[in-house]
């Protein structure tokens, strides 16, 4: 799939994985449509990449949401041709604490935001993307790119919500990669390990340091530009399809 002239559904894409996916996608001759639920930043982020990108406030969550920000994107775009999905959320808990077992509401909507708003926006892009002409040779018509984590196959104590949220991303790429085979769409899923983030940068040398250890090489946490790259070999090679990829820099993490 090329990137040039085509269209990019991106969440979280104000932000993070989402916006280094956002500038790569424009970078390279696209046009994206960010779907972040942080209405200001997206905005703002939207404007400085330029006039090939809109934002729209979206509750990946939200049925009606998502669907409406989807139809929006296709009055003002006319297609989707690639979506990303960088939306998430991180919440440690163990399952007893000091307060009893985990809330299971709390679990619920780590589970809703991440796998449920997953799968939301996918479906609903997948469904635009079928009606795309096909681009090549090989009748291919969408990429989707969904967003676990090395969670989802060595989380942490307190990450069995996180856990399982990615895990469940992780589980269902091959189905999805089987269900829309006929409509001549891929998907495949990245599985980021520790990668800098605002809260990271301040973390103190007690914090990062263990975690950098953990990294077999190179010797550092990852970033986004490193999350973008790959993205785009997934959205340029057609034969990527059905597989979650590790990008962790061999890292294994340990109980805690």
């Amino acid at each position: 799939m090329k990137l040039n002239d085509n269209v990019a559904v991106i969440t979280g894409g104000a932000s993070g994985l989402g916006r280094a996916t956002a500038e790569m996608v424009v970078n390279s001759g696209g046009k994206v449509a960010i779907f972040d639920l942080n209405e200001d930043l997206g905005r703002q982020t939207a404007a400085e990449l330029g006039n090939d990108t809109r934002a729209y406030k979206v509750n990946v969550v939200d049925e009606v949401s998502t669907a409406e920000a989807v139809r929006q994107v296709i009055a003002d775009f006319g297609s989707i041709h690639i979506n990303v999905n960088c939306a998430g959320i991180g919440a440690a808990a163990r399952t007893i604490g000091k307060d009893g077992p985990l809330p299971l509401k709390n679990f619920n909507f780590v589970i809703q935001v991440n796998l449920i708003g997953t799968f939301n926006t996918l479906r609903l892009c997948a469904a635009e993307m079928q009606k795309n002409q096909p681009e090549s040779e090989d009748g291919e018509k969408g990429v989707i790119i969904n967003t676990a984590s090395v969670a989802a196959f060595d989380g942490q104590i307190g990450q069995a919500a996180y856990a399982a949220s990615k895990a469940g991303v992780a589980g269902m790429t091959l189905p999805i990669a089987r269900d829309l085979s006929r409509a001549g769409i891929r998907i495949c899923t990245i599985a980021p390990g520790i990668f800098e983030t605002p809260m990271m940068a301040g973390a103190p040398d007690r914090v990062r340091d263990p975690l950098i250890e953990m990294v077999q090489f190179p010797k550092r946490l990852g970033n986004a530009p490193d999350y973008a790259l790959l993205a785009r070999q997934i959205i340029e090679n057609s034969y990527l399809n059905g597989e979650t990829i590790r990008l962790d820099g061999a890292i294994r993490m340990s109980a805690r």
